[in-house]
């Protein structure tokens, strides 16, 4: 089951983001760019940022998020964002003697579709650690050979046999990871990714990231979301078409968030 947690942000993005923004709009100094920045005044800034379309000063909120229980598909997908920092638990150095996995919900609608996927993902995790072990044998006598006592050469040929018998797993193998975006990579980030057209898993990761940000900058959020909140969509002819549907779903996320 997909895990998301917000573990930590930039203390008050909001009032952050703002100063940065009186930098650029006046000639306050460093030294009392917070000064009178109560609630209200934060939020005119950001409100006038967002008309203005000036991105640039929400990048100096940044937000990590704790993520686990998706797939290495998921990996391969979120990684393209390249403004983001992230640590993945490696499979060089992890040994997966607890085989994970993300079903996708269209295969487990389907009773045969699902048999054969549990039937390959068990074949997976059979190979996997058979070759595992064949390499770490393998490796453990050749290290011995060349000199090195067991119990070291055990331990060093137990990494080197992960490192290639990961060459097996599946892209449907859980992982986890720690993300962290700046409140403008953020944004594209939703507004790519909670479209009905992209890949419902990292929808869904998509998703429950901008209800955990959201009540925390609801002022630089205000826009978030699938492009099609605030505009046509730019898919053209392959739009959804539940515009109406996408922009209430929305609606309600964001008035239960601030409840």
């Amino acid at each position: 089951m997909m895990t998301v947690r917000l573990i930590a942000h930039t203390p008050e993005p909001e009032k952050v983001v703002a100063a940065a923004a009186k930098l650029c709009y006046s000639d306050a100094h460093i030294t009392d760019l917070l000064d009178g920045l109560d609630e209200e005044k934060t939020a005119k800034f950001l409100t006038m940022l967002s008309d203005l379309g000036h991105a640039s000063p929400i990048e100096h909120a940044s937000f990590t998020f704790g993520i686990e229980g998706v797939s290495r598909t998921l990996l391969a997908q979120i990684t393209r964002h390249r403004i983001a920092s992230f640590s993945v638990q490696s499979q060089r150095y992890v040994r997966l003697d607890d085989f994970r996995y993300v079903t996708p919900p269209e295969i487990e609608a389907i009773p045969e579709a699902k048999a054969a996927f549990l039937a390959s993902m068990e074949e997976d995790a059979k190979r996997y650690l058979d070759l595992a072990h064949k390499l770490e044998e393998g490796h453990t006598a050749r290290l011995m050979a060349e000199g090195m006592p067991e119990k070291q050469a055990r331990a060093k040929a137990s990494k080197q046999a992960n490192e290639d018998a990961r060459f097996v797993l599946p892209n449907a193998c859980e992982t986890k990871m720690v993300v962290t975006m700046n409140a403008r990579s953020l944004m594209n980030f939703f507004q790519l990714r909670c479209c009905n057209r992209a890949q419902w898993e990292i929808r869904e990761l998509a998703e429950k990231m901008f209800t955990l940000v959201y009540p925390v900058a609801p002022h630089i959020f205000a826009k978030a979301g699938p492009a099609c909140l605030c505009g046509p969509c730019p898919e053209g002819k392959m739009c959804c078409g539940k515009t109406a549907e996408v922009r209430a779903k929305y609606a309600a996320i964001k008035e239960g968030a601030v409840v």
